[in-house]
């Protein structure tokens, strides 16, 4: 328990994987669901937008889904080519003694009253069901007639059936194949695993996109950064940021989640704690999604500046408010 922890904290420092769960917790995606493209097969867009491409979205999901960071159901079941691996696959029932997939498929209907048994099409006058042994029309399904089953009649070699052959064709390579040969994987849809979500939600998948803003913006940035205080203890941020050729005036930010509806004071207090003894030029607090009332006069009585957002875009907006 304790190890799939640890790898999932490493996962939360990937800016891809940020990216990606930032989706579910801003409500942009509440379950990810695969699309069929005839000539690709099943993808995950979103994934692919993320990654740049689709060759690294399998192994990426799967390992989230290992550390459970999501959880995923069975959506469906794709065959593949043996030969070449395409998804572009089709299926044919085939008669069973000459193989051949020309056939034609039937019902069998039965006529309750005189137990006469036809395929359907020997019964059919015009829009009317007769029966062909002793002439009466059939007109209450499940009553007068009901079906037996389903015939089949090979138009190559003339026979007929019940149950057909079932083969494969890629229409990629032309390969053909039985159930045998054809290789079967599971497509899933995902979902955000509640039971990690205080996890994700801890500030974790903000950070990367915080940072490769203040970097984008000339900032030289640390995160997580340690900072000794003047009692000689080291206190560590989220983040700690200086403008270049700036006489190092140095931000430091930490990133609260609320686990109700608002922020509550304690990040505040523990955020006071350590500016108290570090004293940097300023002291950022970034709130998820809010900070409560009672916690932004504290705040602003520890001169401690706010910023509230649902998602990264929206505080990294806020925060060239503060900064520029």
């Amino acid at each position: 328990m304790q190890t799939e922890k640890l790898e999932r904290m490493k996962l939360y420092k990937d800016l891809h994987v940020q990216v990606f769960l930032n989706k579910f917790i801003s409500g942009e995606i509440s379950e990810l669901q695969p699309t069929f493209d005839p000539k690709f097969g099943y993808r995950y867009a979103e994934v692919e937008a993320i990654l740049g491409g689709s060759s690294k979205v399998e192994d990426f999901l799967n390992k989230l889904y290992e550390t459970k960071v999501i959880k995923r159901k069975l959506y469906d079941k794709i065959l593949y080519c043996p030969n070449c691996g395409s998804q572009n696959i089709s299926t044919h029932y085939c008669c069973p003694y000459c193989k051949s997939f020309n056939i034609k498929k039937g019902s069998l209907i039965e006529h309750v009253k005189c137990g006469y048994m036809d395929v359907e099409e020997d019964f059919r006058k015009g829009k009317k069901l007769v029966c062909p042994k002793c002439r009466e029309e059939l007109k209450k399904p499940d009553v007068d007639h009901r079906k037996a089953g389903i015939w089949c009649t090979c138009k190559d070699c003339g026979k007929s059936f019940d149950i057909p052959v079932i083969k494969h064709f890629c229409r990629d390579c032309q390969a053909g194949f039985t159930f045998e040969d054809v290789e079967i994987r599971d497509v899933y849809t995902y979902t955000l695993n509640e039971e990690v979500k205080g996890e994700i939600t801890a500030g974790w998948i903000f950070v990367a996109p915080i940072k490769e803003f203040l970097i984008e913006s000339g900032f030289v940035v640390e995160a997580p950064a340690f900072l000794k205080g003047k009692s000689g203890a080291n206190h560590m941020f989220d983040i700690s940021a200086y403008k270049k050729g700036n006489a190092r005036k140095v931000t430091v930010m930490d990133v609260a989640t609320a686990t109700e509806d608002a922020v509550s004071e304690q990040p505040v207090i523990a955020l006071f704690a350590k500016i108290y003894d570090v004293a940097p030029d300023s002291a950022i607090l970034i709130a998820i999604p809010k900070l409560g009332d009672n916690a932004k006069k504290m705040a602003d009585l520890y001169n401690i500046k706010v910023i509230e957002g649902k998602n990264a875009k929206g505080i990294t907006n806020a925060l060239k408010e503060k900064l520029f």
